[in-house]
């Protein structure tokens, strides 16, 4: 991290704004924010909050979720963790705790309101936005997010700048059974998306993607370039 990254992500840590509404949920827990920024990384994976397990890691998605997330970016442990390569942006910096039903509490609103935009601008040489659940396609999307499974099935309309995805966790398991289609045909599109901004090697895809709305579209080409995301919000 270059000066301003490494001084806001020590502002955001030393965050408490949310403590007396975390005190009160049923997990009754202090404040831990979990930032991961970058000046150096083009690809920006905005997430929506941290879960009990990243909270006692202090590290962002080392739990099934982080798992499954990498595997559908095709990348290890290492590569994602590369602050040269990824930072990692939720919508909530903090674990928000669970109901008295022991189901996650949604991101606070106050802490995008507080930290987003600060961080994006912070961060302006990403070329690949990687949004991962409802929360975070909602915020970057605006009045173009209809649904989770319009934006993921149609997500050539975003790409190659922006890729929208479904949140990894296991609670999505009867959506991804329902939409076979995601993992058949946009996760390998996603992966070779990632490959481009890394300029791995890869081998291109012919014709489009077939069984949804996307007909015949072309794969992502590498050769037109990526320019920065910014450019689309």
């Amino acid at each position: 991290m270059d000066g301003g990254t490494d001084r806001l992500e020590r502002e955001i840590r030393r965050c408490r704004i949310c403590a007396p509404e975390f005190l009160a949920t049923a997990t009754a827990h202090v404040p831990r924010p979990v930032p991961w920024l970058s000046s150096a990384a083009p690809i920006l994976v905005a997430g929506q909050a941290p879960g009990a397990r990243v909270h006692e890691s202090g590290r962002p998605f080392t739990d099934p979720s982080g798992d499954r997330l990498r595997m559908w970016l095709g990348v290890d442990n290492a590569a994602f963790y590369d602050r040269s390569r990824f930072a990692i942006l939720p919508m909530a910096f903090c674990f928000p705790g669970y109901d008295a039903r022991g189901s996650d509490l949604p991101p606070p609103a106050i802490c995008a309101r507080t930290w987003r935009r600060r961080a994006l601008d912070s961060m302006p040489q990403v070329r690949l936005t990687v949004l991962v659940g409802a929360a975070a396609l909602r915020w970057h999307l605006g009045s173009r997010f209809g649904s989770v499974r319009d934006a993921v099935l149609n997500w050539r309309r975003f790409a190659p700048e922006v890729f929208p995805l479904p949140h990894p966790s296991w609670r999505n398991n009867a959506w991804i059974s329902s939409n076979p289609w995601f993992e058949r045909d946009v996760l390998p599109e996603l992966r070779r998306t990632v490959a481009c901004v890394f300029e791995l090697p890869e081998k291109p895809r012919a014709g489009g993607l077939a069984g949804n709305s996307i007909g015949d579209a072309d794969s992502v080409d590498c050769r037109t370039g990526l320019r920065s995301s910014r450019q689309r919000r």
